[in-house]
């Protein structure tokens, strides 16, 4: 009877939750279906690097070549120790609009990426603001766009969520749950709507005013947040400043990381703050990834009778359908969807744990006591 109750309730979930989110899908538009606009307003382009040599050649020449006039790039050097300077040195002889402040000391109380940010968005005078990473392939009429539809829209903030792949299938099956998950708890499809909750930021890349920045509290408010994109859109939101989201598949992209070592490697340092570092929410939230994602269709095809498999059957349709539907998934990554959610629930364990073992977190070679990050340090 438990097994019974248990399997319903998970197929009238699972079911749910991916035709909710396939709506949900449907209510954000896409970047590249845009027109463009000929109304050009200052932009400052914010890029922070640290030891970005892989990916920031190619990064920064898409965005050095934009269909955009009245803009200026300014790319904060926060550390690095391998040839970054020097490619940093190339493109800004090559490229005018470049400009590059260098960090050599992190000051105390901050991450380094949100300082570097903050540093960016002190060196600008722009109307506008565009924080984005170094990691970003550009469409040349994205940004464009993007302007286009927060001018006509009347916006403060834009995010706009990037086309994520990885050169590692398994992880881009993984990241394809992790994403629904994201999406379940921000919806962001409601940002817009006034007195939603909903909110949405987005590191890849986010559009905002400098009043609108100014008024959410800058990064000075999430300077010691892992997740300071995703804060920084919550305060924009509370503010009571207009935001939205456009999906960006076919105008941006980035290999978020390459395999599947890194994404657990990456989300391990911030997954207990995504709970406030609050045990139990970290907790709850583990719980989640094992009841909804990890346990109902091997518990309901392994120990079910005929109506229990055949409801499990049910759930992997749908999910399969969500998958086919939301690009650029593909149908098979359905079955993994319980690896997934047993990896989810691992991450948010193992970095809870971590973090209290040893007090706090380490960040590109810092560490940050749980006191400071809850902000109770003396």
């Amino acid at each position: 009877m438990v097994l019974l109750i248990y399997s319903i309730i998970s197929t009238i979930t699972s079911i749910g939750i991916a035709i909710y989110l396939l709506w949900g899908f449907t209510k954000i538009k896409r970047l590249s279906k845009q027109p463009l606009t000929t109304v050009q307003p200052s932009l400052a382009i914010i890029i922070p690097v640290r030891n970005e040599v892989e990916d920031l050649e190619h990064a920064l020449q898409s965005v050095c070549n934009i269909n955009y006039d009245n803009y200026r790039i300014i790319v904060v050097n926060d550390r690095s120790t391998d040839r970054t300077p020097e490619i940093l040195e190339n493109f800004a002889k090559q490229y005018p609009k470049i400009t590059v402040n260098t960090i050599t000391e992190l000051p105390h109380g901050w991450l380094g990426k949100n300082n570097a940010l903050y540093q960016g968005y002190k060196g600008s005078d722009e109307e506008w603001l565009l924080f984005t990473d170094a990691d970003i392939a550009y469409h040349p009429d994205a940004i464009n766009k993007a302007m286009g539809y927060t001018l006509k829209n009347n916006l403060d903030n834009l995010a706009v969520l990037p086309k994520t792949v990885s050169r590692s299938e398994i992880l881009n099956s993984v990241l394809a749950t992790f994403g629904a998950m994201l999406m379940i708890y921000l919806r962001p499809w409601n940002s817009i709507k006034p007195n939603s909750w909903s909110h949405i930021g987005v590191g890849a890349f986010c559009l905002v005013t400098r009043t609108a920045y100014e008024k959410a509290g800058t990064h000075e408010r999430v300077k010691l947040r892992p997740d300071d994109d995703v804060k920084l859109g919550y305060h924009i939101k509370r503010a009571g400043l207009r935001q939205d989201v456009l999906s960006g598949v076919g105008a941006l992209s980035l290999e978020w990381y390459k395999n599947l070592g890194q994404f657990v490697d990456g989300l391990m340092k911030n997954s207990f703050a995504t709970a406030n570092y609050n045990v139990f929410l970290a907790f709850g939230y583990m719980l989640s990834c094992l009841l909804c994602q990890a346990l109902p269709m091997p518990i309901m095809f392994i120990f079910g009778d005929t109506t229990i498999r055949l409801m499990a059957l049910g759930i992997l349709l749908a999910q399969i359908v969500y998958m086919i539907v939301v690009v650029p998934n593909k149908w098979w990554y359905a079955l993994m969807i319980p690896f997934a959610g047993f990896l989810m629930a691992y991450i948010f364990v193992r970095s809870t744990f971590i973090t209290l073992k040893q007090g706090g977190i380490c960040w590109r070679n810092s560490f940050y006591s749980l006191a400071m990050l809850k902000g109770k340090e003396e």
